[in-house]
Order: structure tokens, then C-alpha cells, then sequence
């Protein structure tokens, strides 16, 4: 099985393009067609990138620029995720394979994962704008970096563990082939762990538009600082009450997720399949309907073979155990311990700043800023205990079904893509002419914005219920509550676990959102920390809005501590099946 993984891993990517196939002239068409269309894309993006910047950004709300308005929204989401996909290749490696840097970097990463981003979006505005006074690159990487913060802390743990989850098996084959670092990374390492990371990468992403959708649309106090893209659009639509608009909005962002779907997530998580390592589980072929049509393509079958022409083909030779060199050289580690040392004094040079800046707050500010604090938090669990109540039943329902988790997971993974920020303020506004006040429906759309954490952790541990343990409660004739107080709930919680985490962390951002509304020139308010830092972002308040975004990642912080930390270490120790 290890010499059948290592062996093959890589090579079977000729196998997909090795049957003969009778090659269509009108392929090769649609091949330059895409070329010149990414081509023209490119332009698009570098001229709007670097354009003076604007006092006013006006929006079109003709239905006609939707496409320029989502190649923008994609582009800024693409870059994001190639920046996101190069620190997690980085940062994930260098904590697996250093020691000293995984005691830092590990708990680093893991609070920032569970800090409420967007409440810092307007200190990362200004900083950008500090740095590029004249074009519109700093609020564009503005977007950028907020949408990055959001995907990398998932890519970068989910390649971490892989990392320290190789089979050592694996690992002695490597080792007795003399393979060094950049050898194992390539040949066993992204092979094994290009499975996990390419399913993250869809939920990452998925979580990137959410973010992407509110900074389009972001102001600071009398300033606009909107960029022109989806949210933005959806954001003039609501706020000139043009329910036209809205619905092309909605379709717009819509057709985006479903053609990303099909033209990248789809042919990358068939190609991901070869990795599959595990030969003990069942897992349903995928195919791709634009694989299959690149087959035909004369033009794309030339391009691939000068591309993998100058991959080198060079195998690991293997070496006597006395020519393998030591992994950590005295100068690896000088090297990673300086980088560390670089990285703590930056995180310690902007902790003293942010106390600089928060020393103005009053002791009266703090005790309010706690009380809101309290009141998000009652929202952020409402809504997160909603989200479970009907996740729970749904998502074992689905993953226990072989035939219905064929059938419905690509829908779910396309509505969970769409990124229900963009119709906050449209169904706010709503819910408030029926007489549905923000304080219920900040819950409402908090559980709208999280429910799919839940659901898909919830459809992946149902899966993961091993069949001899479903046929035993069978053969035991166990009832269907007694199946699943016994069997199902224990064996997917520390799943459910994880969906709590991760829930919990898209409430607290959604707060932000959903706790104060302006339209029309009203401003719709509840009482909490939300709502506490989108005031003081226009009120222009940097102490305060830096206090309240502090304390939201401090509450936060602290929760992941006294209670989901203690729920993580229960599901590993006792309802852990692997043990």
C-alpha cells in the first residue's frame, strides 16, 4: 500500500489523460476564448487596482455591470486565497517541523482563528491607506487582508495536522529512500495531506465571501470606502430600496458560487481523489465535466506536456543510512529561531501601541462595553444553540445516507457558499416592517450566517460512524433514539465540537453586522458590542472602536478556554471511535 502511494501518487496524472479521445476542433475554441477572457480579466483588475483614489465610489446599478462587479469580487477572493494558500504552506511546515516555533505559533494561530476580524477592519483600513496615499491598492488589499485573516488560520491548521498525522510507515519508507525535507515535502507530505486541504480550501473560501460581501461595503464615518464589486452593489440597492436590483444582485452572486463550483472545486476535488491513501474506505468516485473536455482540447493538451516537461522527473535515489544528512542543521535552526524571535517582537511592538491607544477610554466606557459584551454573547449562544437544534437531526440524517449524501451534499456546499451577508440589511429591513424588532432578528440572521459551520462538521462525523458499529446496533435491534443517544451523538461530537467553535466565531463577526442597520438615513440599533464597534468606526472613535474590538477578541478568547477547550479534550479522550 506505502509503495503503491508513493509510486503513484503523482504519476496517475497521466492515466486521466492516457485513453484515447478523439480531439474537437470547437474545444480548442472555448480554450482561447478562456485565455483571452482571463486575459481581458487581468486588465480589468490591474486598472481598477490602480486607479487614483476616489471621493465617491458610484455604483451602476444596471444589470449589465454585474459581470464587471463579480470578476472584481472574484478577483479580490483569488488573490486572498493564493496569499492564504502560501502562508499556510509556510507557517503550517515550520510549526510541524520546529519544535521551539510550535510552542509559539500554534497557540498564536489559535487565538487568532477565533478573534472577531471584522471589528478590526477599519485599523487595518487606515494602515493601508497610510501606506498607498494616492492609489486605491491600500483599500483594495484592505479587503484582501481581512478576507486572508479569515481563510488561512483553517488551510494552515488543516496542513498542520496532516503534517503530524503522517503514517509512520510513510515516513520510515521516506527516510530509507534518503528523501530530504523538500523531497518529503513533495513525494509524501502535499500528497497526503492535498485530500484534507483541498476540502478546507472549499470552506475557507466559502467563509471569504461572507467577509469580502461587508468590505465591499464599508464605511468610515463620512468617508466611503466601498469598492466596486457585489456587496457594494447589493449595498446601493438596499439603501435606494431598488428591489430589481436586489434580486439581480442575488442571482449574480449566485451564478459566481455555482460557476466556481463547477469550473474549479469540482475538477480540483477529482483530481484530489488520487491521494486518497485509505483503501478501507468507500469513497464515491468524482468526475468532472470539464476534465473530460480538456481532453479534447488539442491547444490544452500541448500546454499540459511543456508544463509537466519542466517538472524534473527525477525519483528519490535511494542513499546508505550514513549519507543521510540530519534534517535540523545548526543553521536551520538559527534561521527559524531569528524568524520567531522577528515574529514575537512585531506581535509585542503592536500589543504596546494598542494600549497607547486605549488609555483614553473611560472606566464609565469599559463598564458599558462589558454590558454589551454580555449581550452579544447571549445572542452569539441563542443563535448558535438554534443553528444545532436543526443541524443535528439534519446533518446525521444526510451523512448516515449514502444516496442522500450523494444527492444533496454539492446543493448544501453551494448555498453554504453563498454569503448571507449580502442580504442582511435587505432582510432587516423587512423583518422591521413586520414588526420584528433587531434584537430577534440579529439572532436570526447570526444563525443564518452560521448554521453551515455546524452542518457540514455534523454531515463529516456522521460519516465517519463506522459500519460495524451501525450493523452491531442493528443486530442488537437498538431503537432509533437509543442508536443515537448511544451510538450516533457520542461518535460525531467531537465534530460537533469543532461546528461549535467555528459557529461561535461567524455569530461574533455577524454581530457586527446585524446589531446596527442604517438605511434610508435611519439608523435601526440593539444594545451590544456590535453594534459598540461600528458606532465608533463612524463616529471616528479609534480608542474606543480599538477597546471594543479588543474585548470582543478577549471574550472570545476566553470562552475557547473555559469551555470549548474542556469539550475538545472530553471528545478525545472519551468518545473519540479511534480509540
Amino acid at each position: 500500500m506505502i509503495n503503491q502511494f508513493l509510486n503513484n501518487a503523482w504519476g496517475q496524472a497521466s492515466n486521466l489523460f492516457s485513453a484515447p479521445i478523439r480531439r474537437r476542433r470547437w474545444v480548442d475554441l472555448l480554450v482561447v476564448a478562456a485565455l483571452a477572457g482571463i486575459v481581458m480579466g487581468l486588465v480589468l483588475v490591474a486598472r481598477e487596482w490602480t486607479v487614483l483614489q476616489r471621493p465617491v465610489v458610484e455604483i451602476n446599478l444596471s444589470p449589465w455591470a454585474l459581470p464587471k462587479y463579480a470578476i472584481l469580487s472574484f478577483a479580490r477572493a483569488a488573490v486572498a486565497f493564493v496569499i492564504s494558500a502560501a502562508f499556510t504552506l509556510v507557517v503550517a511546515y515550520w510549526a510541524a517541523r520546529d519544535p521551539l516555533a510550535e510552542r509559539f505559533l500554534i497557540p498564536i494561530l489559535d487565538t487568532l482563528q477565533s478573534v472577531p476580524l471584522l471589528a478590526f477592519m477599519p485599523v487595518i483600513l487606515l494602515a493601508m491607506m497610510s501606506l498607498f496615499r494616492s492609489s486605491n491598492v491600500g483599500i483594495e488589499l484592505s479587503a484582501v487582508i481581512i478576507i486572508v485573516t479569515c481563510q488561512a488560520w483553517n488551510m494552515a491548521f488543516s496542513f498542520y495536522q496532516s503534517l503530524k498525522t503522517v503514517p509512520k510507515e510513510l515516513d520510515e519508507v521516506s527516510r530509507g529512500f534518503g528523501m530530504n525535507w523538500s523531497q518529503r515535502l513533495r513525494w509524501v507530505e502535499l500528497p497526503y495531506a492535498t485530500p484534507g486541504l483541498v476540502w478546507n480550501s472549499m470552506v475557507s473560501v466559502a467563509n471569504g465571501w461572507f467577509f469580502l460581501m461587508a468590505a465591499e461595503a464599508f464605511k468610515l464615518g463620512s468617508r466611503d470606502f466601498r469598492l466596486p464589486g457585489l456587496g457594494a452593489y447589493m449595498s446601493v440597492a438596499v439603501d435606494q430600496g431598488n428591489v430589481r436590483a436586489q434580486v439581480y444582485a442575488i442571482v449574480a452572486m449566485l451564478t459566481l458560487v455555482i460557476l466556481l463550483d463547477q469550473l474549479i472545486w469540482k475538477p480540483v476535488v477529482a483530481w484530489s481523489q488520487r491521494f486518497q491513501m485509505d483503501d478501507a474506505v468507500k469513497v464515491e468516485k468524482r468526475r468532472s465535466w470539464l476534465l473530460r473536455l480538456l481532453r479534447r482540447s488539442e491547444i490544452w493538451m500541448r500546454v499540459r506536456r511543456a508544463v509537466t516537461n519542466l517538472v524534473p522527473k527525477r525519483q528519490p535515489r535511494p542513499l546508505a543510512p550514513s549519507d543521510i544528512s540530519e534534517e535540523h542543521t545548526a543553521f536551520q535552526r538559527v534561521l527559524g529561531g531569528t524568524m520567531l524571535i522577528l515574529v514575537l517582537l512585531a506581535l509585542a511592538f503592536g500589543g504596546v501601541k494598542l494600549v497607547a491607544v486605549m488609555a483614553g477610554v473611560s472606566s464609565h466606557e469599559w463598564l458599558r462595553l462589558l454590558q454589551a459584551g454580555g449581550a452579544s454573547m447571549a445572542r452569539v449562544l441563542t443563535s448558535t444553540f438554534l443553528a444545532t437544534c436543526w443541524t443535528l437531526p439534519v446533518g446525521l440524517w444526510i451523512g448516515l445516507s449514502p444516496t442522500w449524501s450523494r444527492r444533496l451534499q454539492p446543493y448544501v456546499q453551494v448555498v453554504a457558499s453563498f454569503p448571507a451577508s449580502i442580504l442582511f440589511v435587505a432582510l432587516i429591513v423587512a423583518l422591521q416592517r413586520v414588526g420584528v424588532n433587531l434584537f430577534s432578528s440579529s439572532i436570526l440572521l447570526m444563525t443564518i450566517s452560521t448554521q453551515w459551520y455546524l452542518l457540514f462538521n455534523i454531515i463529516a462525523g456522521a460519516q465517519a460512524v463506522p459500519m460495524n458499529l451501525r450493523e452491531a446496533a442493528k443486530a442488537y435491534r437498538f431503537g432509533l433514539w437509543k442508536t443515537s443517544w448511544k451510538l450516533y451523538f457520542p461518535a460525531i461530537f467531537p465534530f460537533l465540537v469543532t461546528g461549535w467553535v467555528t459557529a461561535t466565531g461567524g455569530a461574533w463577526n455577524a454581530s457586527i453586522i446585524t446589531e446596527i442597520v442604517q438605511f434610508r438615513g435611519q439608523t435601526y440599533t440593539t444594545f451590544g458590542l456590535g453594534a459598540i464597534v461600528t458606532q465608533a468606526a463612524d463616529e471616528g472613535n479609534i480608542p474606543l472602536l480599538a477597546a471594543a474590538a479588543i474585548l470582543m477578541a478577549l471574550l472570545v478568547v476566553l470562552f475557547n478556554r473555559l469551555v470549548w477547550a474542556p469539550l475538545y479534550r472530553l471528545a478525545e479522550t472519551r468518545y473519540s471511535v479511534n480509540r
